[in-house]
């Protein structure tokens, strides 16, 4: 039985909506990942789950209890990392932790032992006497996601986990998520990078000015891309009518310049390569380089939602209501 379904949600801000009647389920013990760019409807999701924004219809049900009238008892059973902190500046790492794990009435005792040993998991415990604010952004982030598991809760929603960082606490992130993962934690993460999705998630749905147009499995969601093969073909001259030539001579093969000098050429069956090169030969052009080019996540992603990648790497600027957040 899922631990997390969500059928039909709607969620609407005076008149803007931001989620358009959306449907996913979490299984028990998976990363699902929502990816999606900037503005899709991300965070909205993640604050209709954790209790942050009402529904405006549809139907949420979190370890078996339904929302509205399950939610405080599903919000001790989940932990929120928000895309931007939520910890005091002026307290130091350990003095944060407390903090958060005295708002689920841990006591004294456990509260501080729970610290300890999540300062000790992070690699923090040099800086647990340190401000917040004296923080780098990687360490802020560690210690965020700490503060969202201090009450080991079984559910975790991750909102965009490595925005704003750089690259080495980004992979100590995803390498955090990853442990967590194999204790068990259940996990929903939002982000905008598909190499991030596809490293970390089991299934991922794509989300699209709040819509979701596709969910699968990584496995799944490439079979669709591997219906079209593709041939990358690099050559000795340019010829601007190159791609409308191979076209018209072979009404298989799609052929699109990549630039003056380089062809993809698509079809829906392998691509016959000796007639080809005979075809180039004849116009004056030799082949450097064929090989085959296998699809990635971001191509089934372009393919299906028609976003390039420079879209979704856009970093969030001020956030707004809504799907506006991301």
């Amino acid at each position: 039985m899922p631990i997390v379904e969500v059928h039909h949600l709607v969620k609407k801000y005076d008149g803007f909506t931001a989620l358009e009647g959306i449907s996913f389920h979490l299984e028990e013990g998976e990363i699902f990942g929502l990816l999606g760019p900037n503005g899709a409807g991300k965070t909205t999701t993640i604050h209709v789950l954790v209790g942050l924004a009402h529904i405006t219809s549809g139907s949420v049900t979190v370890a078996g209890f339904p929302y509205p009238e399950g939610l405080k008892q599903a919000q001790g059973l989940i932990g929120i990392v928000p895309d931007e902190s939520n910890l005091y500046e002026d307290l130091d790492g350990f003095e944060n932790l407390c903090f958060c794990a005295s708002l689920y009435g841990i006591s004294k005792k456990k509260r501080e032992s729970r610290a300890r040993e999540l300062l000790e998991q992070f690699n923090l415990t040099e800086a647990g006497r340190r401000p917040f604010k004296a923080y780098s952004k990687g360490m802020k982030r560690k210690l965020t996601i700490a503060a969202g598991i201090i009450h080991e809760p079984k559910i975790l929603f991750l909102d965009e986990p490595t925005t704003g960082i750089d690259v080495a606490a980004a992979r100590q992130i995803r390498s955090l998520i990853q442990v967590l993962h194999r204790r068990g934690l259940t996990i929903l993460l939002t982000t905008h990078y598909i190499e991030e999705a596809e490293r970390l998630c089991r299934r991922i749905a794509f989300l699209v000015k709040g819509n979701i147009v596709r969910t699968g499995t990584t496995e799944e969601l490439m079979q669709e891309a591997q219906q079209e093969h593709m041939v990358q073909l690099t050559l000795s001259a340019a010829d601007p009518d190159l791609s409308q030539k191979i076209s018209q001579a072979f009404p298989h093969i799609r052929a699109e310049a990549v630039n003056d000098r380089t062809i993809h050429c698509y079809s829906g069956q392998p691509v016959n390569m000796t007639p080809l090169v005979v075809f180039l030969d004849q116009l004056g052009l030799s082949v450097f380089e064929a090989k085959i080019i296998r699809p990635s996540l971001e191509d089934v992603f372009v393919k299906i939602t028609g976003i390039e990648r420079n879209q979704m790497t856009q970093e969030k600027g001020p956030g707004g209501k809504g799907g506006g957040k991301g």
